[in-house]
């Protein structure tokens, strides 16, 4: 198959595998001398292990801890601070403490339950409101930036406003419901632990364990299984269970098998970070912004993992896609005795869009304007400067996507027609609600230059075949064949030509980790220059190998001291509306229509851009109004996709989208991120949505039924 427009479909490279069910996931693979483990884990939140008393364990049955570890006993992420087995405080509910291993899973199951483990409790801390309190105690703030406009002179812009407007806005957890939980193998060798599994970032996994193992860089092997489904899940969290097979492999010299079930996977893995961001604005008479001031808290959990980089993209978000004339913004990452939260989709800036995108609607109604065109007013244009003194340096096309949304949508028409409605129904009450938003692309600041450092190979056989030597993973965002696309079409090859085979760090360079929507703008740019490359030194009948390595574009440089500077090289954007009804009997939501325009650059593949508008919308959309985690005494309460209720056939409505064309030149064929993207302003499109068919406002997400009854009663005792 041949490209001619390289935005035209092609099917999947993995297409027939997955739906004929013949692909393997690592649950599928058996190997020789096998053996399973299941993890001995805390059941307090914070305290001292005093003792640990196994049962008789049978022959050929084991157990594996700290004691095991060849190297430092912390999974390698960022900072040093998550052990891979608890060996004297455990930090919260569920933290392993011991691998049991051995052959049948039904007797591993049954000795867990003897293993008994005397524990010394302490006081812990179980919700971010407690940090909150506690953030000046030793070891509870785990990581804080502040930037922007001196508070001297926001000060003295406040005492000359008319109006000061102060709000509390809460976020709180997302799971990422993945269709397949997490899973990793440890094959056993006498010259290498080769680890399999369902993850997105190889090098991450290889680097832990090298450090778990203490050993050389030939003595490890990463490569990637079919992996169904990640959202930022199979990011950080895979490290750790890498290193619990790798390190029981090693002491049992067997290779080692762990899996979770759904209820497992649902309690220990990590989440979104729960989130509090308190807004302080100054008004003038006409209810202009003179100033705004963000104070984000981030609810870490009990290790810091990759929380830090998640509060800063929260933070460069924190004035969403607006031009605020003077602005302060500080954050903290702050520690709790429960389940340590991580990468999801968006990496903090599904809660700072919530929350800005929420607290403008807020402001648009005190100055008596419709929401949209309120925050219209304050559009950053192609030339501004960011909140971090970088610029927007590229073409933003905003208007043009909002002006056809309003048209599509019909926007001023239905406003009219659902306020009618409202007035002549008394218990269902319809609404509409927008959201704007963006998202950088890539590492935030010069981390692509500084840390990930990204080298590619294309090697080609004799046959004329081309093969992509990369890391990253594809997880269903279906980079196996965008990539390929990208590569073929550049060296005008038939499509079926090109091959990506799951990666393999002992065949592949380490392209960075398949996260912060980068792989098809940066490591896709990459593989283009590869290509020509290749393309120009072309020779039939002859193995041929390329290989490109980053550079990085010119930009006013990033500093992460003073956090100024250019946070991303370019910037995907999007406009969310949304149609809905609430029953006012019941609490209950129900969507009607969404709509959601996008620039994203040029598209790769169009049915792929669609799956992640449609995917990414579901999700966003679930975490304004649907989907709900609770952590009760430092436990996590929804054990079971149904307990959790993600959205199902029924909660998806029609999904009328758009994709402007806006090609960057860094990108290539001119593609920019998009995966991230189309999740962001799902929720605040559905609370302005709700707050329009109620007539009154949330300070938080989720908005569910009990949310919304509970509000109604209060304004009924108000009205009352």
């Amino acid at each position: 198959m041949s490209l001619k427009d390289i935005s035209t479909s092609v099917p999947k490279k993995d297409h027939t595998g997955k739906v004929s069910g013949q692909l393997p996931y690592i649950s599928d693979v058996k190997v020789e001398n096998m053996v399973y483990g299941v993890l001995v884990r805390s059941q307090i939140a914070y305290g001292k292990i005093i003792s640990i008393q196994l049962p008789i364990l049978p022959e050929g049955y084991g157990a594996v801890g700290a004691e095991d570890i060849p190297g430092p006993n912390y999974v390698k992420i960022i900072k040093e601070d998550q052990p891979i087995f608890a060996n004297e405080w455990v930090n919260y509910i569920g933290e392993p403490i011991l691998m049991l291993v051995g052959e049948d899973l039904n007797i591993l199951y049954r000795l867990l339950n003897e293993v008994e483990i005397e524990f010394k409790e302490y006081p812990p801390i179980y919700t971010l409101d407690e940090a909150i309190n506690q953030k000046s105690v030793a070891g509870v703030n785990m990581a804080s930036y502040e930037f922007g406009e001196s508070l001297e002179i926001i000060s003295a812009i406040e005492q000359g406003a008319h109006q000061i407007i102060e709000e509390e806005y809460d976020t709180g957890y997302q799971e990422h419901v993945y269709l397949e939980p997490q899973g990793m193998l440890a094959i056993y060798k006498k010259d290498e632990i080769e680890v399999q599994g369902s993850m997105q970032c190889l090098y991450y996994i290889k680097n832990a364990l090298l450090s778990a193992l203490a050993c050389g860089d030939d003595d490890v092997r990463v490569v990637q299984s079919p992996t169904g489904g990640g959202f930022g899940g199979k990011e950080d969290f895979p490290s750790m269970m890498a290193c619990h097979v790798a390190v029981a492999a090693k002491a049992v010299k067997k290779s080692v098998m762990l899996v979770f079930d759904r209820s497992e996977d649902m309690v220990v893995t990590t989440k979104r970070h729960p989130a509090k961001l308190n807004y302080r604005t100054a008004l003038d008479k006409e209810g202009n912004i003179l100033s705004l001031c963000v104070d984000i808290y981030l609810d870490g959990g009990a290790n810091v993992g990759l929380s830090s980089v998640v509060l800063q993209r929260a933070l460069i978000n924190s004035a969403g896609v607006y031009k605020i004339p003077h602005f302060h913004a500080k954050g903290y990452v702050l520690k709790t005795n429960t389940v340590p939260n991580g990468a999801f989709r968006g990496f903090g800036a599904p809660q700072s869009f919530a929350g800005i995108e929420s607290h403008m609607g807020h402001l648009s109604k005190l100055a008596n304007f419709d929401p949209l065109e309120y925050k219209r007013k304050y559009l950053v244009k192609q030339g501004d400067p960011t909140i971090t003194k970088g610029i927007f340096r590229d073409p933003i096309l905003m208007q043009e996507m909002i002006e056809h949304l309003l048209n599509t949508s019909e926007y001023k028409k239905k406003k009219e027609e659902f306020q009618r409605f409202n007035q002549q129904n008394q218990r269902y009450k319809k609404g509409i609600g927008t959201s704007l938003f963006l998202h950088g692309c890539g590492f935030t600041g010069s981390g692509e230059r500084d840390h990930i450092k990204a080298t590619v190979k294309l090697v080609k056989s004799k046959n004329g075949k081309v093969m992509l030597k990369i890391s990253n993973s594809d997880m269903g965002q279906g980079i196996l064949t965008t990539l390929c696309k990208i590569v073929a079409k550049e060296l005008n090859l038939p499509y079926e030509d090109v091959l990506y085979p799951y990666p393999d760090t002992k065949e592949v360079p380490d392209s960075g980790p398949t996260v912060a929507s980068r792989t098809t703008m940066i490591v896709g740019k990459l593989l283009e220059r590869a290509a020509k490359n290749l393309k120009d030194k072309w020779q039939s009948g002859v193995e041929q190998e390329v290989v490109e390595h980053y550079v990085h574009r010119e930009m006013i440089p990033w500093d992460e001291k003073t956090f100024t500077g250019d946070a991303y090289p370019a910037y995907s954007w999007g406009v969310n509306f949304v149609e809905l009804e609430v029953d006012t009997l019941t609490g209950n939501v129900k969507l009607e229509k969404v709509y959601g325009n996008y620039e994203v650059g040029k598209v790769i593949d169009e049915r792929i851009m669609k799956g992640q508008i449609d995917g990414g919308l579901a999700q966003g959309l679930a975490y304004g109004y649907l989907e709900k985690m609770t952590s009760k005494q430092g436990k996590i309460q929804q054990k079971s996709i149904s307990d959790y209720g993600p959205p199902t056939s029924l909660d998806v409505v029609p999904i009328e989208s758009k994709v402007f064309d806006n090609p960057y030149a860094d990108g290539p064929y001119g593609a920019k991120g998009a995966g991230e993207l189309t999740l962001i302003g799902g929720a605040p499109a559905v609370q302005a949505a709700i707050e329009d068919a109620l007539q009154t406002s949330f300070q938080q997400i989720p908005i569910t039924p009990e949310v919304i009854i509970e509000s109604l009663w209060m304004k009924e005792g108000e009205e009352g």
